[in-house]
């Protein structure tokens, strides 16, 4: 049997009764955000790396490295002993102090020097300078291929843990498994990232690269566009469905396969599958209430612009997710399992609606970001991986303080690792396949109908 991570091992109990641990997580977690925010990002603070590219790469990494340490390393090499002993705002601070170092050690050293100086150049920015381009375009170009690199692997990386289950490596012990997954994945990523990623960097340069990469990129004529986001979108979706999967679905339905090497294969390419459809309905779903997209044109009418948006929605569907599997338990435990990820499923959606109105509303006036809904100065994944990442920082290393606390040995609460448990197939199985295939189908055309007139309400900007 598989050893369980340290975050499905472990116990958290509130310090406080009633609401109180929410309240003081939610103003401990908000603070640090706006704090940092503005020491790092805000393009009126004091490092001011929200250019947006390499703001934004700093997010995606610092996250991929969090679950480089948490998931796939399972926090080696601290022992288990000093995770449960070490005070939390400590351990979070050695832990932090890490993320970085082992972020600048990736940035500097693989992509900056070894790939940017001796293999690429689009990866260094000092050799795009060199080369002629304009040092801002250098440094945007340079960390936009890197944070592309650094979306892939931050669907993959936990996706062979949580789908996959780290198999083949599940039995080995740490460090052997953990570089075995690591490397596995880069791998993986190296091969997507060219496929997906290669083709749009080649063409940012005039004339385009097309001895170095194929030009125009294959996904051209049925998305609309050269751009790279189109992958971005689906790639996006990928990494949210995968910590849908992990957190509030608790890894339902494919929890119900018995056979380990069959429920593994499914629940990874079912990510994928299910990833790929949600990206495909959120580009509808504009279509639905802008109408179609018209190449050559900008922002919100262009599909460069429109499929990034669908990796924007999709990552404020995952900010509130997360919050209700952090610090509301999930929100809904007291259905069946396929009742309680239905109505988190719902909650965590219409989070997401009310988190896209306020954001548009009000982000500009205190993060710095441009007013506007399609601006080309306008990411709101950057903000909104940054507060993740804070939320991942409390939850993972610091073990949910102040509002909670690891449990003691007599108070231990059974230990929440995924069961995989034999469904029957019964008559009643089939009738409620059947009867929930109907009924999401039902639920799609009512959507599809009812999206324009929600659209028309949730337009922000005129």
């Amino acid at each position: 049997m598989e050893t369980p991570l340290y975050l499905e091992e472990r116990s958290l109990v509130k310090r406080f009764s009633g609401p109180l641990p929410i309240l003081l997580n939610t103003l401990f977690v908000l603070t640090l955000f706006y704090i940092s925010w503005w020491i790092f990002q805000d393009p009126r603070g004091i490092m001011r790396m929200y250019t947006p590219y390499v703001g934004y790469m700093w997010c995606r990494w610092l996250l991929v490295i969090m679950i480089w340490i948490a998931y796939i390393f399972d926090f080696w090499p601290f022992s288990r002993s000093w995770l449960k002993n070490t005070h939390p705002v400590l351990k979070g601070v050695i832990l932090t102090t890490l993320t970085v170092a082992l972020f600048m050690i990736v940035l500097k050293g693989f992509f900056e020097t070894i790939l940017g100086e001796y293999a690429i150049a689009y990866f260094s920015p000092e050799r795009l300078t060199k080369e002629g381009i304009v040092e801002f375009y250098a440094l945007e170009y340079s960390a936009q291929a890197i944070l592309m690199f650094a979306a892939i692997a931050s669907w993959l990386s936990p996706a062979w843990v949580v789908a996959m289950e780290s198999s083949p490596w599940d039995k080995l012990t740490q460090p052997v498994k953990g570089f075995s997954i690591l490397m596995f994945t880069f791998f993986i990523s190296v091969i997507v990232y060219f496929v997906a990623f290669h083709s749009h960097m080649a063409i940012l340069f005039d004339p385009w690269q097309k001895f170095a990469a194929i030009t125009p990129p294959w996904w051209e004529d049925f998305a609309g566009t050269v751009h790279g986001n189109f992958n971005i979108a689906w790639i996006m979706c990928c990494t949210v469905i995968v910590w849908m999967h992990e957190t509030i679905w608790e890894r339902y339905p494919f929890s119900m396969i018995e056979t380990p090497w069959i429920r593994r294969v499914a629940s990874f390419f079912g990510i994928i599958v299910i990833a790929v459809a949600l990206s495909f309905f959120l580009y509808f779903a504009q279509e639905l209430v802008w109408g179609e997209a018209i190449r050559g044109t900008r922002r919100d009418a262009s599909p460069d612009w429109r499929w990034l948006h669908v990796g924007e929605m999709a990552i404020f569907w995952l900010l509130p997710a997360l919050y209700m599997h952090f610090y509301m338990k999930n929100g809904f435990n007291a259905y069946g399992k396929v009742m309680n990820v239905f109505l988190r499923t719902v909650a965590s959606i219409a989070g997401a609606v009310v988190l896209y109105y306020v954001y548009y509303k009000t982000a500009h006036l205190f993060l710095g970001t441009q007013e506007g809904f399609s601006h080309p100065q306008q990411f709101p994944m950057i903000p909104l991986i940054w507060l993740i990442n804070i939320m991942l920082i409390n939850y993972w290393f610091m073990d949910g303080w102040p509002g909670w606390r690891l449990a003691e040995a007599s108070e231990k609460a059974p230990i929440t690792h995924v069961s995989y448990e034999r469904v029957a197939l019964s008559g009643s199985f089939y009738r409620g396949v059947a009867g929930g295939t109907l009924a999401g189908v039902a639920l799609y055309f009512v959507i599809v109908y009812l999206i324009p007139f929600m659209g028309s309400a949730l337009i922000i900007f005129k």
